[in-house]
């Protein structure tokens, strides 16, 4: 059993290779009959679109668009080649300093507002947070620095069996070679024991942190020196991930309300001798590769530098990467509102479904605080170039 692709991130479905069964007759002496693989067709959850109106998006026509401007514009460096976005990034370029009524209008008249409803048919859906956190580290292993960042292994495989089965395209499957068969990669468990061709990065101080490094995707590693290295995503070992959040509710350990990640953190500061065993709860593993110094933030699943407060991480099987999202919800642990244009530019393993989304709030502690406490209703409005909407049934 594998799990499905997804960047950045963290957080993965499960797929089955295809089994081939054989059929012979056993009463009356037949040759027997390989029958053509049968591969169970897999349809990924489609987001149910509803045409919409733009003054049913709340505060549109007072929100600031500038910040989500500069995130636009980083998704048309992805976008822009492609048939549906020539025009549409052309137009962007062409806009020397806009002001908020020339950023309204060229969105009116450039696309059209989809709201986007849950299977059931319910239009509010659950608004996660992630950030960029700051780890101590170093290069080489340490009395202080004894946990370890890998890269990549060099035995973990990546299966595409789209090109034979079509209906398989967007899955990325994760397993190795055992003699000469495939089978899953290394759990967390495993690879915390040794086990596999593991590579390492840094090593840090602290398992909690890495771990939830891990769920972010992305972060900075400070140095004895003071050097930050930004580290971001490279691969995962396909296995499905569990929430251990829910594991520490459903142990009696913490309740709902303290099962935040400043909780988990706290539990973990509390618990030491526990904290390892929790954490091997969940079997999927992110590995990591260094990025450039010079880039301004870390890299999305479009291939772009996220933008803080304006880019969202989404399921790709119901919301096109790139898109712009109306997004309608409220501040962490607030009744105040939030909603703002952000930009769909990465992806994440435990944001699934329709109405889903994962609000990028940037780097360092502040950020770090109000993604962790992040866990809103929200609801979300997709934005379509015109003459590439979706076709509706």
């Amino acid at each position: 059993m594998f799990c499905i692709n997804f960047p950045t991130g963290l957080r993965l479905k499960l797929a089955l290779l295809p089994l081939v069964f054989l059929a012979a007759c056993t009463v009356v002496p037949k040759p027997v009959v390989l029958v053509q693989p049968v591969v169970p067709p897999i349809v990924p959850p489609a987001a149910p679109f509803a045409v919409s109106k733009w003054e049913m998006l709340p505060d549109w026509l007072t929100t600031d668009l500038h910040p989500s401007w500069a995130a636009f514009l980083q998704s048309c460096r992805a976008l822009k080649h492609k048939p549906d976005w020539r025009e549409v990034c052309a137009r962007a370029d062409a806009l020397a300093q806009p002001d908020n009524e020339e950023l309204r209008s060229f969105f009116e008249d450039a696309f059209t507002p989809y709201q986007v409803f849950n299977p059931d048919g319910s239009a509010s859906g659950l608004i996660t947070g992630y950030y960029e956190p700051r780890l101590s580290g170093s290069r080489v292993k340490t009395a202080r620095f004894k946990y370890p960042l890998y890269a990549a292994p060099d035995d973990l495989l990546t299966i595409d069996l789209s090109e034979v089965y079509p209906q398989l395209k967007s899955l990325r499957l994760r397993g190795r070679l055992e003699g000469r068969h495939v089978v899953p990669y290394y759990s967390r468990a495993e690879i915390d024991g040794g086990r596999g061709e593991q590579r390492v990065l840094f090593w840090v101080d602290n398992a909690v942190e890495l771990f939830f490094l891990q769920i972010q995707g992305s972060g900075r590693i400070e140095l004895a020196d003071g050097r930050l290295i930004k580290v971001g995503y490279a691969d995962q070992n396909g296995r499905p991930y569990v929430s251990i959040g829910k594991k520490l509710i459903e142990m009696g350990e913490l309740t709902a309300d303290q099962a935040s990640m400043q909780g988990i953190k706290h539990w973990a500061a509390q618990n030491p001798a526990k904290l390892a065993g929790l954490l091997e709860q969940n079997p999927s593993y992110v590995f990591f590769r260094e990025l450039p110094e010079n880039l301004s933030a870390p890299l999305g699943a479009l291939g772009v530098p996220l933008t803080d407060a304006y880019s969202i991480a989404i399921d790709p099987r119901t919301i096109p990467l790139g898109l712009p999202v109306f997004l309608s919800t409220t501040y962490p642990n607030t009744a105040e509102p939030l909603n703002r244009l952000m930009l769909a530019q990465d992806t994440g393993g435990a944001i699934r479904g329709a109405v889903r989304a994962d609000f990028f709030w940037g780097f360092g502690d502040q950020a770090g605080a109000q993604a962790g406490r992040m866990k809103q209703a929200g609801q979300m409005w997709v934005l379509f170039p015109k003459g590439a909407e979706p076709a509706l049934n």
